[in-house]
């Protein structure tokens, strides 16, 4: 993998329709400010964008972490509440919660399963872009 890589994506929009997010080969996503900002609440918003891209990364890092580790997992779901909040007067997200929910198969290593989503939590190049708090809390359990 040669660095750096761009990403390009563009809005558009008019005074009163929704925004257009739009990349090359990808489906349009239609955006609105979040209810709490007076928008819709029907939409994707760029904090639901944010929170959701904390979400698919942690997922995708498991994943490839587990893949290189060569560890078969049955399923993972993985949730994440982002904290908007006000300090000094500028408006950030402050904290990340993921909720990991992970299943392995009978005969699995549980300790094992733990240290790669601390793993995933730590390689996260989502999270690492951004300066707010990250808690990782997970459930390990044993497909029956």
């Amino acid at each position: 993998m040669n660095f750096p890589h761009h990403y390009r994506v563009a809005a558009r929009c008019t005074a009163t329709e929704v925004v257009t997010l739009s990349a090359a080969g990808l489906t349009d996503i239609a955006s609105a400010a979040p209810q709490q900002f007076g928008g819709p609440g029907n939409l994707w918003s760029p904090e639901d964008l944010l929170v959701a891209a904390v979400a698919d990364c942690f997922a995708l890092s498991f994943r490839a972490i587990a893949a290189a580790s060569k560890f078969e997992f049955v399923h993972l779901e993985c949730r994440v509440t982002g904290t908007l909040d006000r300090v000094e007067r500028i408006m950030l997200f402050t904290e990340f919660q993921i909720e990991a929910e992970l299943t392995i198969p009978a005969g699995g290593d549980t300790s094992r399963a733990e240290r790669l989503l601390e793993k995933a939590e730590q390689a996260c190049l989502i999270t690492n872009s951004l300066k707010s708090t990250v808690h990782l809390s997970s459930r390990v359990t044993v497909a029956e």
